[in-house]
């Protein structure tokens, strides 16, 4: 008898989840579990790891999850972490064989892993997360294109084809007859409503520019919410026109937002592509459609490269280097009350610069802002402020929905010119930015007003 723990991390998802079908065809009976970290968790930079909304839709995808499970006669059970604490407790009172989940190649994620297989306990792990097998690649990681454009054009030379999503299992291994759950911290998701809205109606956010979408929209949570989005998305021509809009500040479908849910993986990459190449055959590729490739491969991109260079990606200085060949990683640099100030001015939306200020403000509301104005803030507070970019990751890590560790870092590093940018950084001309993005100033009124 193989009974098995699949342990869900970011991929709160039942279809196209190789990890989830591998534990299916091994096990007999399967143990679903959660491990939510506990919610007082601060960083190093003393703010909270996670915001109340980011923990709100987090509660509300793990409710969707455990409702799809108990349709196939299973159910979700919640451990509170930290991990390794957790899931050694509960291997030994269930008496599992082993723990089944997908790879995480971000040092925390990997530590974890480590500490359970330090403890004696069995874990078999799976790469799931990218649009492309790291075996599929026409190049081994240790030898991967350090800058961005090498790294498509080896990919799309050589035709590299995208992972075969796979389905849904139609059935589930059940539980165990007896589980003895008692002082083990178990518990179901939390009840709660199914959407949050990220984009607040508001009645003086007309403009006859059209710079601001008067709508709101509203982010439901789960993976077949992810679906119904999909198809909605491409049932329009969003996607024939996304390389013109993509830039935006705010509305509704000027970006795709499908990483509000490949974040916490209820959807994959690869189910979006077959659906975006569906549409392709319907409507004709162009730009804009092969623009939404490209933002999934750069996606892809910063998940390889932390296969290649790991935590190294997470010290001050990235991966720029010292005169004697050493990757520096110095403490954390909020040590002064001055730094402290001009980095607490930045969360709240309270800098001297206009856009900056609306742009915190829309993340503080709402837990998400678009791509564009995500550059903006980052540039301010690395060359403005000249604080270290490491407490703004944190401080998206902390407030966004769509909060991904591989991208997060990825970007950070980008603008700040430690990872693999050959221009060495991505100081943004603000007025420049302001006149493009925002000439009627229509962005900035409402978010410094509200």
């Amino acid at each position: 008898m193989s009974r098995l723990i699949y342990w869900f991390r970011a991929d709160l998802r039942l279809a196209d989840s190789p990890a989830l079908a591998a534990a299916c065809r091994a096990a007999t009976s399967l143990i679903p579990v959660y491990v939510n970290s506990p919610p007082d968790v601060s960083t190093r930079w003393g703010f909270a790891r996670s915001s109340t909304q980011r923990q709100q839709y987090l509660s509300e995808t793990l409710t969707a999850l455990d409702a799809q499970l108990r349709a196939l006669g299973s159910r979700l059970i919640i451990l509170d972490g930290p991990a390794p604490e957790a899931l050694a407790t509960f291997v030994q009172a269930v008496q599992a064989e082993r723990i089944v989940c997908e790879t995480i190649a971000a040092p925390e994620e990997q530590e974890e892993v480590s500490q359970l297989r330090a403890l004696g306990i069995k874990v078999q792990e799976h790469w799931q997360s990218t649009m492309f097998d790291p075996d599929a690649l026409p190049f081994d990681i240790g030898s991967m294109p350090d800058v961005f454009t090498g790294f498509r054009q080896r990919i799309e030379s050589n035709k590299c084809l995208v992972r075969t999503s796979i389905a849904q299992p139609k059935t589930l291994p059940p539980l165990p007859d007896t589980l003895k759950f008692n002082g083990l911290g178990i518990g179901a998701p939390h009840d709660r409503p199914t959407s949050i809205d990220f984009c607040p109606t508001s009645n003086a956010a007309s403009t006859a520019a059209g710079t601001f979408a008067n709508t709101s929209t509203s982010v439901s949570a789960g993976e077949q919410a992810a679906l119904q989005y999909l198809a909605e998305y491409f049932s329009g021509s969003y996607a024939s026109t996304y390389k013109l809009t993509r830039n935006q500040l705010s509305g509704t479908h000027f970006s795709t937002k499908f990483s509000l849910w490949l974040a916490l993986g209820t959807v994959s990459a690869p189910t979006i592509i077959e659906h975006l190449r569906r549409y392709e055959a319907q409507h004709g590729a162009n730009e804009s459609t092969y623009w939404i490739w490209f933002e999934l491969l750069w996606r892809d991109y910063f998940r390889f490269l932390h296969l290649k260079y790991g935590r190294a990606l997470y010290t001050r200085h990235g991966l720029r280097k010292s005169d004697d060949g050493r990757i520096l990683d110095e403490l954390a640099s909020l040590t002064t009350s001055g730094a402290r100030t001009a980095f607490a001015r930045w969360t709240e939306g309270n800098t001297r610069n206009s856009l900056v200020n609306a742009g915190m403000n829309e993340l503080r509301a709402t837990g998400w802002i678009s791509n564009r104005m995500r550059q903006i803030v980052a540039s301010y507070l690395i060359y403005d402020f000249k604080l270290d970019w490491r407490a703004g990751a944190a401080w998206f890590e902390s407030q966004l929905l769509d909060y991904d560790v591989y991208s997060n870092q990825g970007n950070w590093l980008y603008i700040a010119g430690l990872g693999t940018d050959p221009r060495g950084g991505r100081r943004m001309n603000l007025d420049k930015q302001a006149l493009e993005h925002d000439p009627e100033g229509n962005y900035r009124k409402y978010w410094t007003a509200t």
